[in-house]
C-alpha cells in the first residue's frame, strides 16, 4: 500500500500543478487579448469588450489565487506512514480509497479509484485519529478502515 500511496501523491501533485499552470496560461491569453483589443469606430463596443476581458481576468486571478493556496496546502502536508489516520494518510475502507489532503478530483491510480478528501470534510473529520478496524458512519453509511498508509 505504501507504493500505491507514493503513486497517489505524485498523481495529485500533477493535478494541483496542472490546475495552476492551466489558469496561468488562461490568464496570459486574456491579458494578451486585452492588449490586442483594437479601438474600433464603435467606441462603446470597444469599451464593453475591454470591460468583459477585465472581468474575466479578475475571475481567473481569483481562481489562480485559490489554486495556489491549494497547492501550498498540499505541499505542506507531511506524508509519513502512521498507525492512525492523519492528514496525508491514504486510507483503504470497505467503500474505497480515500486520500486525506486537500479536496481534489477523484483519480485512478494503477486501476484503483482514489478520492481526495479534506480533513475538514464530514468523512475526513470522522476518519482522523482512527486506526485499522475502526468504523465511521456518515449519512447512515458505515466506513470500516481496512488499511492505512
Amino acid at each position: 500500500m505504501t507504493e500505491l500511496k507514493q503513486k497517489v501523491i505524485e498523481a495529485y501533485k500533477q493535478v494541483v500543478q496542472g490546475k495552476v499552470m492551466a489558469l496561468q496560461a488562461r490568464l496570459q491569453e486574456v491579458i494578451d487579448s486585452t492588449h490586442n483589443e483594437t479601438k474600433s469606430s464603435a467606441g462603446d463596443k470597444y469599451e464593453t469588450g475591454r470591460a468583459m476581458l477585465q472581468i474575466e481576468q479578475d475571475n481567473i486571478r481569483k481562481q489562480l489565487k485559490e489554486a495556489l493556496a491549494q497547492k501550498a496546502a498540499f505541499e505542506s502536508i507531511r506524508f509519513e506512514p502512521t498507525a492512525l489516520v492523519i492528514k496525508g494518510s491514504l486510507v483503504k475502507t470497505n467503500h474505497g480509497y480515500f486520500f486525506l489532503s486537500v479536496a481534489l478530483a477523484k483519480i485512478n491510480v494503477a486501476g484503483i479509484a482514489v478520492m481526495s478528501v479534506s480533513p475538514q470534510s464530514p468523512l475526513g473529520s470522522k476518519l482522523i485519529g482512527m486506526k485499522i478496524a475502526d468504523t465511521a458512519t456518515i449519512n447512515e453509511r458505515e466506513y470500516r478502515i481496512e488499511d492505512i498508509a
